[in-house]
């Protein structure tokens, strides 16, 4: 199911991403795209995030880079 028309990025992408470290809309945005057109999807991004735990949260939070590569780059 796609979470992100505009750029074509599913729920599962997005979930592949926060489990590679992105805690954020943004961070999220940086590995893929989703969520910088029309902005629609990024609640949605939000709510799948906010489903489990972040495994690089606490180094987010003191500020600490934890940047993901983009999946297309990874395969």
């Amino acid at each position: 199911m796609f979470v992100c028309s505009c750029f074509q990025v599913t729920e599962a992408q997005v979930q592949q991403h926060a489990e590679n470290g992105a805690c954020t809309p943004r961070q999220i945005a940086s590995a893929c795209k989703a969520g910088t057109d029309c902005g629609s999807c990024v609640r949605r991004i939000q709510a799948i995030l906010g489903r489990g735990a972040c495994p690089r949260r606490e180094q987010a939070e003191q500020g600490e880079q934890v940047l993901t590569a983009r999946l297309d780059e990874a395969a």
